[in-house]
């Protein structure tokens, strides 16, 4: 028996593009969305014989209607492949794709897989975070968390209370960075977006080619204008919070051996992952931690990482990493392509955003050897995933 672990490479990612909530895919199925992408993926990998494709998994956050019963098969067989081919669905709310990615990751090293799709789906418009919830109301009563914990904006705030020295004039400064980031480099991202057909009830159908969402003519005079609706005199703004998001994601991933006996590309390789819990009233910290652990458990400082894609659920989470890491607020490593304030956040899907785009980054930054996907999580979790770029050709 052979029991080496064996290398997982990312091989190619796509998504939708992603629409305001109450917009552009405000008639448009969950499911239609992702079944999409995963089409796109074999229509881009023609040398991906479809009943090679070992697992499916899918993430939604709110696993009801066309987000529910067990997506990760439905999709599958509704986007065509072999019947043969099982799929399940994971939730760990915002974290749900980047957990599907970890997932089949894993078992592709342990040598259960060869090739997985794996990815996630939020319409926030027809399914809002938290519809047809029951959260036990031990969790209240006990005081296990304070009842702010289960509003995602409060707990921004109480962020901002944390580090008080996170003023809201800098998460604005921030916020307009990433918008205009997104701005420069939108033809380049539009590679990896898949068309589709849309539905609305403002505009009827449509075809949808481009992300609704960013505000390429923001201004730090615009954003202090902006009301604080989670706290009176607040510091947490629309303008500095991604936005309600419609949206799908998809990937490909499989051992390195299998990519290369299918010539399939390769455009970074898992280095390593973790997963750690934090206070649920300040959830958006969670990314400290897991990074601190997959670096730990990488052998690599942060130093060793040359990119970062980290995702803007708000302002606030991301200059807490920052802060924390001794990294400067415009510093080129960061998100250099934009965030999530800019293109937007469809909850579980938005991991396999930040891994595609990072992969793209790679391709164009062959001097930079390690990069790194992290998000916070809903609930007080952060996630972080460390990829090695395969066109590393050392440091300048």
């Amino acid at each position: 028996m052979n029991d080496t672990i064996r290398d997982v490479v990312f091989v190619d990612g796509v998504r939708t593009p992603f629409g305001k909530a109450g917009k552009l895919f405000e008639e448009t199925r969950a499911d239609d969305m992702i079944i999409r992408c995963i089409r796109s993926l074999l229509r881009r990998n023609p040398g991906l014989p479809p009943e090679r494709v070992d697992e499916v998994a899918l993430a939604a956050t709110t696993q009801i209607g066309d987000q529910g019963l067990t997506l990760g098969r439905t999709a599958a067989l509704l986007a065509g492949l072999p019947k043969s081919v099982p799929g399940y669905s994971i939730d760990r709310m915002c974290a749900g794709a980047m957990t599907a990615v970890t997932s089949v990751s894993s078992a592709i090293a342990a040598r259960q897989y060869d090739i997985a799709i794996a990815g996630g789906v939020e319409s926030m418009s027809n399914h809002p975070m938290g519809e047809g919830v029951d959260p036990n109301p031990r969790i209240i009563a006990e005081k296990l968390v304070d009842p702010e914990a289960l509003n995602m904006g409060n707990t921004a705030e109480n962020l901002h209370d944390l580090y008080p020295h996170i003023t809201k004039a800098r998460a604005d400064a921030y916020a307009v960075g990433t918008q205009q980031r997104y701005a420069a480099a939108v033809e380049r991202l539009s590679a990896d977006v898949t068309t589709m057909a849309a539905r609305s009830t403002d505009d009827g159908w449509t075809v949808a080619t481009a992300d609704e969402l960013p505000r390429p003519g923001t201004t730090l005079e615009g954003l202090a204008n902006l009301r604080t609706p989670f706290r009176p005199h607040g510091r947490v703004t629309a303008g500095t919070a991604a936005p309600l998001t419609d949206g799908a994601t998809a990937c490909l991933l499989a051992d390195a051996e299998t990519a290369a006996e299918l010539g399939l590309p390769v455009a970074m390789k898992m280095v390593g992952y973790a997963f750690a819990g934090v206070d649920p009233e300040t959830m958006g910290s969670g990314p400290i931690p897991a990074t601190e652990k997959a670096l730990a458990r990488a052998g690599l400082s942060i130093e060793d990482i040359g990119l970062f894609e980290i995702n803007e659920a708000f302002a606030v989470q991301v200059l807490a990493f920052l802060d924390h890491f001794k990294i400067a607020d415009d510093d080129p490593r960061v998100n250099p392509w934009g965030g999530a304030i800019a293109v937007g956040h469809p909850l579980a899907s938005s991991g396999v955003r930040l891994m595609t785009q990072l992969a793209r980054e790679f391709a164009v930054h062959p001097e930079v050897r390690y990069g790194i996907t992290t998000m916070c999580v809903g609930l007080g979790q952060g996630g972080t995933v460390i990829w090695e770029n395969p066109n590393f050709k050392g440091a300048k």
